[in-house]
């Protein structure tokens, strides 16, 4: 089902409250007001969450030259999420173009990250 404007909102609203959140528990710090960027230990990190039926999660290219990791946090059916760690490079190679945001955001999907990238746990928010 694709988003409207204020779908996309609410869906952005909620991506940033829960990266909040999952941040509190890994220990990330600085998280900002409008994105989803933090540190985590010397690492510069984005926290991109999608809900359970949600397959991908899109980071934009500007972001993805400061970054040294993007973690993505899947929703489990239990309410938990699977934590998943890749570097800018793995992220790159394995990017599609967003079709609302072309030229703008780079989607991966959920499969690439769990088959090449670091399991970081579960947690519960």
């Amino acid at each position: 089902m694709s988003q409207d404007q204020e779908s996309g909102a609410k869906a952005s609203e909620w991506g940033h409250k829960t990266a909040e959140s999952i941040a509190r528990e890994i220990g990330a710090s600085g998280i900002g007001k409008v994105s989803n960027e933090c540190r985590l230990g010397e690492e510069r990190i984005v926290i991109k969450c999608a809900n359970v039926e949600t397959q991908s999660v899109g980071v934009t290219y500007r972001m993805l030259e400061r970054l040294d990791r993007i973690i993505a946090a899947f929703g489990v059916d239990d309410g938990s999420f699977e934590l998943w760690a890749l570097s800018p490079v793995e992220f790159r190679s394995a990017m599609r173009e967003s079709r609302t945001s072309a030229g703008k955001v780079g989607l991966v999907e959920r499969s690439f990250f769990e088959r090449h990238g670091k399991p970081l746990g579960r947690v519960r928010v």
